[in-house]
């Protein structure tokens, strides 16, 4: 169960890389940050283990949550949302 979670973090580090707008790039970050809460879960479970596992996955979450709403709200406040929305345009390699 772990390995398969960790095999599906792989898309969600490309959408992070090359994501089109900033809110892509926090989404992608939450989501590993949350699959990797389910992970210490996990672990918790093979160690048996679950009750202190539990404690560090709630805290991780926490800050996972947090991190997130700060970097959105700076976002928020920093760049305004029409031009975040709109994807970069790539630039042509010179020849």
């Amino acid at each position: 169960m772990g390995a398969s979670l960790l095999v599906l973090m792989i898309p969600i580090l490309y959408r992070i890389i090359m994501g089109p707008t900033g809110f892509d790039r926090i989404l992608g970050v939450n989501v590993i940050g949350t699959k990797t809460a389910v992970i210490l879960v996990i672990i918790g479970t093979l160690f048996d283990r679950v009750d202190m596992f539990v404690d560090f996955a709630i805290a991780y979450a926490l800050l996972n949550f947090v991190g997130a709403i700060v970097v959105s709200r700076y976002f928020n406040r920093t760049v305004p949302l029409q031009e975040m929305e709109k994807p970069k345009p790539r630039r042509r390699a010179k020849v």
